[in-house]
């Protein structure tokens, strides 16, 4: 068994608790559905976040919606490149797979523009 990471990303509509929370669970759900792992093939989780999201941390969501409770998870500010998208939530979800598994990436909404 190896480690691969899955990279995903959404903008947030707002910086608050409420648009943080909702973008979180919307990102995760869809990267478990094209991705088919289930929470206990996660090694650990990075979130990062655009400066100008700091209103709630996004593991929090995944810890009480997903019942993520025993997955490591951090939250950073993304690095802060002038002219870079605004209000954007990234997220690497490492996780425990067969050497064969292809990560399918996850960008939704204005983060849609990131991998084209």
């Amino acid at each position: 068994m190896i480690t691969k990471g899955i990279r995903g990303a959404i903008t947030v509509d707002e910086n608050s608790s409420e648009a943080i929370g909702s973008a979180t669970i919307k990102l995760l759900k869809e990267m478990m559905k094209r991705n088919h792992f289930e929470v206990d093939s996660i090694s650990h989780v990075i979130f990062s976040l655009t400066k100008d999201l700091d209103a709630d941390f996004p593991a929090k969501y995944a810890r009480i919606n997903l019942k993520w409770k025993d997955v490591p998870m951090m939250c950073f500010h993304e690095l802060d490149v002038p002219d870079s998208l605004k209000m954007c939530l990234r997220v690497m979800v490492v996780v425990n797979c067969g050497e064969n598994f292809v990560p399918e990436f996850v960008y939704l909404e204005g983060a849609a523009g990131l991998r084209k």
